[in-house]
């Protein structure tokens, strides 16, 4: 179990490194194209580095289907409304909604595949949660152009709970295929191309500009890579990793701990504290991952 924490915290570690890189390249290019991009290269790199570690043995055919079902349900649906419902929400209240993925998890974990949680992790799934969205809500920029809410607040909401869902459910998927001992290297390339094939088919049936256009500089290109290494390749891995050995709803609520890990990362590269409200949500999210690890 503990070998599950520490992936599912990595994966954290990971996804919020990998949005800061990420700022530069989504504003070239868009975010549709660049998360296309970075999909089709970690899935090309994880691809090449499954066959020569020689682990493709590992993957059964029942498995396989269920990690690219996982992955049309978490990657591709819960990307694509988690991007029309910040375009709506803005960025903070985006987040704070997105952070339901977890408790979501966990019901579904119970609903769906038995898992069994303890009153002590229930409780740490509910710090979590409430701190994270803490963290996010009384973070310093309210004021900011971005957070301003376009069109319907209603049909945000409505979608980022879909993307939420999309997520969960995922994790939900890609749990009994974990169990059947598919390496995580394996479980994580199956996944990344199913989702780089299926953001390629959807831009081509609504007729997407699939170039980049002039922005994509080689600096883009190499910063999209490394994001993708970070947060795709090494995030994606790790959540793998982390399914094989606990149960999803934890795995879930650890992982969500990225807007948290991210507030030291922003003070030091902004040189802007972030407010004490966000510190007083983080603390209540780092008791949580304390009655988690500690149960």
């Amino acid at each position: 179990m503990l070998t599950a924490h520490i992936a599912a915290l990595g994966a954290a570690l990971c996804w919020a490194a990998g949005g800061l890189i990420a700022i530069g390249p989504v504003r070239a290019i868009g975010s549709l194209a660049f998360n296309r991009l970075r999909l089709a290269i970690v899935g090309a790199g994880l691809t090449v580095a499954a066959s020569v570690m020689g682990v493709w043995h590992t993957l059964e055919a029942e498995a396989a289907l269920r990690l690219a079902a996982s992955a049309l349900a978490g990657i591709v649906m819960g990307d694509l409304a988690l991007f029309w419902s910040l375009s709506r929400l803005g960025p903070r209240r985006n987040v704070v909604i997105y952070a339901t993925n977890a408790p979501l998890t966990a019901l579904l974990g119970w609903l769906v595949l038995g898992e069994t949680l303890g009153p002590t992790t229930v409780l740490g799934i509910g710090f979590v949660t409430m701190g994270v969205m803490l963290a996010v809500a009384l973070r310093s920029g309210n004021g900011h152009a971005w957070e301003a809410v376009q069109g319907s607040l209603l049909a945000g909401v409505a979608v980022c709970l879909v993307a939420a869902l999309g997520q969960a459910t995922g994790s939900i998927i890609a749990k009994p295929a974990m169990a059947t001992g598919v390496h995580p290297i394996a479980a994580a390339a199956v996944r990344t191309v199913t989702a780089a094939g299926a953001m390629l088919v959807l831009g081509l049936l609504f007729r997407e500009r699939m170039a980049a256009g002039g922005s994509l500089t080689p600096r883009i290109a190499l910063l999209t890579a490394v994001n993708g290494f970070i947060g795709v390749g090494m995030g994606a891995t790790l959540i793998m990793v982390a399914l094989s050995y606990g149960n999803a709803g934890v795995v879930a609520t650890l992982s969500a701990m990225s807007p948290v890990l991210i507030l030291p990362m922003l003070w030091a590269l902004t040189r802007q504290r972030p407010g004490l409200g966000a510190w007083v949500g983080a603390a209540i999210a780092v008791a949580g991952v304390g009655l988690i690890v500690n149960r």
